[in-house]
Protein backbone atom coordinates (compact mmCIF):
# COMPACT_ATOMS: atom_id res chain seq x y z
CA UNK A 1 0.00 0.00 0.00
CA UNK A 2 2.77 2.48 1.03
CA UNK A 3 4.16 1.65 -2.48
CA UNK A 4 1.15 2.44 -4.34
CA UNK A 5 0.66 5.84 -2.05
CA UNK A 6 4.34 6.60 -3.41
CA UNK A 7 3.28 6.06 -7.18
CA UNK A 8 0.17 8.05 -6.59
CA UNK A 9 1.81 10.84 -5.00
CA UNK A 10 4.29 11.09 -8.04
CA UNK A 11 1.82 10.87 -10.68
CA UNK A 12 0.12 13.65 -8.77
CA UNK A 13 3.01 15.83 -9.03
CA UNK A 14 4.01 15.40 -12.41
CA UNK A 15 0.83 16.29 -13.68
CA UNK A 16 1.11 19.49 -11.49
CA UNK A 17 4.23 20.02 -12.62
CA UNK A 18 3.25 19.23 -16.25
CA UNK A 19 0.00 21.73 -15.79
CA UNK A 20 2.82 24.68 -14.21
CA UNK A 21 4.80 24.58 -17.36
CA UNK A 22 1.95 25.09 -19.57
CA UNK A 23 0.50 27.37 -17.94
CA UNK A 24 4.13 28.64 -17.53
CA UNK A 25 4.29 28.82 -21.48
CA UNK A 26 1.98 30.76 -22.23
CA UNK A 27 1.82 33.75 -19.95
CA UNK A 28 5.25 34.21 -21.27
CA UNK A 29 3.56 34.38 -24.46
CA UNK A 30 2.09 37.34 -23.23
CA UNK A 31 4.05 40.79 -23.38
CA UNK A 32 2.24 43.81 -21.17
CA UNK A 33 3.08 46.91 -21.88
CA UNK A 34 0.05 49.27 -22.92
CA UNK A 35 1.94 52.80 -23.09
CA UNK A 36 4.46 51.16 -25.79
CA UNK A 37 2.06 49.02 -27.57
CA UNK A 38 -0.64 51.88 -27.58
CA UNK A 39 2.05 54.61 -29.01
CA UNK A 40 2.87 51.42 -31.66
CA UNK A 41 -0.28 51.44 -33.02
CA UNK A 42 -1.72 55.04 -32.56
CA UNK A 43 -5.10 54.72 -34.56
CA UNK A 44 -6.78 52.26 -31.42
CA UNK A 45 -8.23 54.73 -30.50
CA UNK A 46 -10.50 55.45 -33.74
CA UNK A 47 -13.38 53.51 -32.69
CA UNK A 48 -15.81 55.02 -35.47
CA UNK A 49 -16.59 52.69 -37.50
CA UNK A 50 -13.89 52.64 -40.56
CA UNK A 51 -14.36 51.49 -44.34
CA UNK A 52 -13.59 47.83 -44.93
CA UNK A 53 -10.37 46.75 -47.09
CA UNK A 54 -12.95 44.32 -49.24
CA UNK A 55 -10.69 42.22 -51.17
CA UNK A 56 -6.71 41.16 -50.74
CA UNK A 57 -4.31 40.15 -53.68
CA UNK A 58 -5.99 36.78 -54.96
CA UNK A 59 -2.52 35.08 -55.17
CA UNK A 60 -2.86 31.61 -54.10
CA UNK A 61 0.01 30.79 -51.54
CA UNK A 62 1.08 28.00 -49.83
CA UNK A 63 2.35 28.83 -46.00
CA UNK A 64 5.18 25.82 -44.98
CA UNK A 65 5.45 26.52 -41.74
CA UNK A 66 5.37 23.77 -39.32
CA UNK A 67 2.68 22.78 -36.61
CA UNK A 68 3.63 24.89 -33.45
CA UNK A 69 6.18 27.10 -35.17
CA UNK A 70 5.31 30.97 -34.28
CA UNK A 71 4.20 33.23 -37.38
CA UNK A 72 3.98 35.90 -35.78
CA UNK A 73 1.64 38.32 -33.37
CA UNK A 74 -1.26 39.74 -32.27
CA UNK A 75 -1.54 43.10 -30.27
CA UNK A 76 -4.60 44.34 -28.70
CA UNK A 77 -3.90 48.41 -27.91
CA UNK A 78 -7.24 48.25 -25.48
CA UNK A 79 -5.98 45.84 -22.63
CA UNK A 80 -2.51 46.51 -23.77
CA UNK A 81 -0.95 43.23 -25.00
CA UNK A 82 0.53 41.63 -27.28
CA UNK A 83 0.53 37.58 -28.25
CA UNK A 84 2.80 35.69 -30.17
CA UNK A 85 0.80 33.59 -32.29
CA UNK A 86 1.77 30.21 -33.31
CA UNK A 87 0.94 27.85 -36.89
CA UNK A 88 -2.21 25.36 -35.74
CA UNK A 89 -4.18 25.37 -33.44
CA UNK A 90 -3.93 21.35 -31.59
CA UNK A 91 -3.45 21.48 -27.86
CA UNK A 92 0.07 21.31 -28.27
CA UNK A 93 0.41 24.64 -29.80
CA UNK A 94 -2.50 26.34 -27.59
CA UNK A 95 0.14 25.52 -25.08
CA UNK A 96 2.58 27.74 -26.14
CA UNK A 97 0.09 30.91 -26.69
CA UNK A 98 -2.29 31.82 -29.48
CA UNK A 99 -2.90 29.43 -32.22
CA UNK A 100 -3.69 30.59 -35.89
CA UNK A 101 -6.20 27.88 -37.56
CA UNK A 102 -5.20 25.84 -40.13
CA UNK A 103 -8.06 24.70 -42.26
CA UNK A 104 -10.48 24.47 -45.59
CA UNK A 105 -11.96 27.77 -43.87
CA UNK A 106 -9.65 29.64 -42.89
CA UNK A 107 -6.51 31.68 -44.24
CA UNK A 108 -3.13 33.32 -43.41
CA UNK A 109 -3.85 36.95 -42.98
CA UNK A 110 -1.99 38.08 -46.17
CA UNK A 111 -4.50 35.87 -48.09
CA UNK A 112 -8.15 36.69 -48.86
CA UNK A 113 -10.86 34.83 -46.45
CA UNK A 114 -11.31 34.54 -42.72
CA UNK A 115 -8.48 34.20 -40.52
CA UNK A 116 -8.92 32.54 -37.05
CA UNK A 117 -7.02 32.89 -33.74
CA UNK A 118 -7.67 30.52 -30.89
CA UNK A 119 -6.71 31.07 -27.46
CA UNK A 120 -6.92 29.72 -23.83
CA UNK A 121 -9.02 31.81 -21.34
CA UNK A 122 -7.49 31.36 -18.25
CA UNK A 123 -4.02 32.06 -19.82
CA UNK A 124 -3.52 34.27 -22.76
CA UNK A 125 -7.05 35.67 -23.65
CA UNK A 126 -8.26 36.19 -19.87
CA UNK A 127 -8.75 39.67 -20.65
CA UNK A 128 -10.21 39.53 -23.69
CA UNK A 129 -14.06 40.28 -22.52
CA UNK A 130 -12.36 44.02 -22.02
CA UNK A 131 -12.40 44.19 -26.12
CA UNK A 132 -15.01 46.79 -27.11
CA UNK A 133 -17.01 46.68 -30.74
CA UNK A 134 -14.98 49.61 -32.97
CA UNK A 135 -11.57 48.42 -30.72
CA UNK A 136 -8.25 47.82 -33.08
CA UNK A 137 -6.70 44.48 -33.56
CA UNK A 138 -3.32 44.51 -35.04
CA UNK A 139 -2.11 41.17 -36.41
CA UNK A 140 1.95 40.80 -37.71
CA UNK A 141 2.37 38.44 -40.53
CA UNK A 142 5.84 37.97 -42.41
CA UNK A 143 6.92 41.74 -42.37
CA UNK A 144 2.93 42.95 -43.17
CA UNK A 145 0.70 44.43 -40.06
CA UNK A 146 -2.54 44.26 -40.75
CA UNK A 147 -5.45 46.47 -38.78
CA UNK A 148 -9.00 44.64 -37.81
CA UNK A 149 -11.55 46.64 -36.72
CA UNK A 150 -13.76 44.75 -34.17
CA UNK A 151 -17.46 44.63 -35.67
CA UNK A 152 -19.19 42.25 -33.68
CA UNK A 153 -18.92 40.38 -30.00
CA UNK A 154 -20.92 37.29 -28.97
CA UNK A 155 -20.86 34.42 -26.98
CA UNK A 156 -22.11 31.24 -28.08
CA UNK A 157 -22.55 27.50 -27.73
CA UNK A 158 -19.35 25.52 -27.80
CA UNK A 159 -20.70 23.08 -30.79
CA UNK A 160 -21.81 25.89 -33.07
CA UNK A 161 -20.70 25.27 -36.44
CA UNK A 162 -21.46 28.80 -38.11
CA UNK A 163 -18.44 30.53 -36.53
CA UNK A 164 -15.34 28.91 -38.08
CA UNK A 165 -16.60 28.88 -41.62
CA UNK A 166 -15.43 30.12 -45.24
CA UNK A 167 -15.61 34.49 -45.33
CA UNK A 168 -15.16 36.18 -49.08
CA UNK A 169 -14.36 39.59 -47.39
CA UNK A 170 -10.62 39.36 -44.98
CA UNK A 171 -11.88 39.36 -41.43
CA UNK A 172 -10.45 38.10 -38.06
CA UNK A 173 -11.93 36.36 -35.57
CA UNK A 174 -10.77 35.40 -31.77
CA UNK A 175 -12.55 32.23 -30.04
CA UNK A 176 -12.01 31.59 -26.58
CA UNK A 177 -13.79 29.62 -23.98
CA UNK A 178 -16.31 30.94 -21.69
CA UNK A 179 -17.60 31.80 -19.12
CA UNK A 180 -13.67 33.12 -18.25
CA UNK A 181 -14.07 32.28 -14.64
CA UNK A 182 -15.39 29.16 -14.99
CA UNK A 183 -13.61 26.05 -13.30
CA UNK A 184 -13.40 22.83 -15.70
CA UNK A 185 -14.31 22.78 -19.28
CA UNK A 186 -16.68 25.78 -20.32
CA UNK A 187 -19.79 24.77 -22.54
CA UNK A 188 -19.62 28.34 -24.11
CA UNK A 189 -17.49 30.04 -26.36
CA UNK A 190 -16.82 34.09 -26.18
CA UNK A 191 -16.53 35.45 -30.23
CA UNK A 192 -14.57 38.27 -31.16
CA UNK A 193 -14.85 39.22 -35.16
CA UNK A 194 -13.40 42.24 -36.74
CA UNK A 195 -12.61 43.14 -40.42
CA UNK A 196 -9.17 44.48 -42.53
CA UNK A 197 -9.68 48.37 -42.41
CA UNK A 198 -5.98 48.64 -43.53
CA UNK A 199 -2.53 47.07 -43.43
CA UNK A 200 0.95 48.14 -43.88
CA UNK A 201 4.63 47.34 -44.35
CA UNK A 202 6.73 46.85 -41.77
CA UNK A 203 9.71 48.17 -44.00
CA UNK A 204 7.36 51.56 -45.11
Amino acid sequence: MKKLGFILLMIGAAVIIWGGHSWWSQVNAITHDPVKIQEEHQGWKKTEAQKTVKTLERVKKEHNFETGEKVGSLAVPRIGNQYDVFWGTGEDTLKKGVGLHESKWTTAPDQQGHVVLSGHRETVFRNLDKVKKGDHLYVDFEGVTYDYQVRKIWITHEDDRSVIVKKDKPTLTLTTCYPFDYVGSAPKRYIIQAQLVSKESQNE
